[in-house]
């Protein structure tokens, strides 16, 4: 209560008594008094969210037409696989045709809030339409098991089965590997080893023949194309994908910008 009266200039007094107003309007208790302390009922939590996106989506309309944060970098947030084995390859056209945005890379693989004045574009993968966020496919691509050609040589893999024979690298933070397997009629997943690895990492070690890992076909586009990675098992998911993602309401023109080039190089360059 102190606070929110520092910032509208008023006492502490004047704001707990329009809240009491705004109980009395609603119908509803909001806050809950607890000692010298309050904290908000399930129902001011829900009307604090919808508050708090309603006037950040008035935010972004008023600074995309007054300019006020087109000074702010362009925040990017993706996995780390896609940021060094799609972005980072294809980021230096993208400096040579806009020098003029200053872009923020946040690679992770926790799936992070997007706010105002934050995070202005993700990409995640998956299927898409995930609850309040837009989301638009960049680029479609298979699953696939894969490993080097120094690894697997000439012995032939048949089955998932055979793959228990082989050492797994596994993206850190995730049990897909191991599920596939199940899935795909596998009960015991006692694989001669694993090893747990971020995703940039788990690329360059599957590279480097140290394991069999599950990961998408357009992260090694260029490897399967030259022989060096052998696609063991490709599964087709419809619509799955590297997804677009970003708030409801109005870009910011470098944000569209950043999208349209992502899709001229799909485009242009396919994977």
């Amino acid at each position: 209560m102190t606070q929110a009266g520092d910032a509208l200039n008023v006492s502490h007094a004047a704001i707990s008594q329009q809240m009491r107003v705004l109980e009395k309007h609603l119908g509803v208790s909001l806050v809950v008094r607890q000692g010298r302390g309050i904290s908000l009922t399930p129902q001011g939590v829900e009307l604090a969210a919808a508050v708090t996106a309603g006037f950040g989506q008035i935010g972004e309309v008023v600074e995309a037409l007054t300019g006020a944060d087109a000074s702010r970098p362009l925040h990017i947030s993706t996995t780390p696989a896609f940021t060094a084995n799609w972005l980072m390859p294809r980021l230096g056209d993208f400096r040579n045709r806009h020098p003029e945005i200053e872009l923020m890379l946040n690679p992770t693989p926790d799936l992070v809030q997007l706010k105002p004045g934050g995070i202005d574009v993700a990409v995640r993968f998956g299927s898409g339409g995930w609850p309040g966020v837009e989301t638009s496919l960049l680029l479609k691509t298979d699953f696939i098991v894969a490993a080097s050609r120094e690894l697997i040589g000439d012995c032939q893999v048949s089955t998932p089965a055979d793959l228990l024979d082989y050492p797994w690298i596994q993206e850190l933070g995730t049990d897909e590997a191991m599920e596939w397997l199940r899935t795909h009629g596998v009960t015991s997943t006692c694989v001669k080893s694993r090893i747990h690895l971020p995703g940039n990492y788990m690329i360059d070690a599957l590279r480097r023949g140290e394991g069999v890992a599950l990961t998408t076909h357009a992260l090694l586009k260029d490897d399967i194309e030259a022989g060096r990675v052998v696609v063991l098992f490709s599964q087709d998911r419809g619509q799955t994908g590297y997804h677009i993602v970003t708030r409801p309401g109005v870009l910011r023109p470098m944000a569209r910008t950043f999208i349209g080039w992502m899709r001229r190089q799909v485009r242009e360059n396919g994977a």
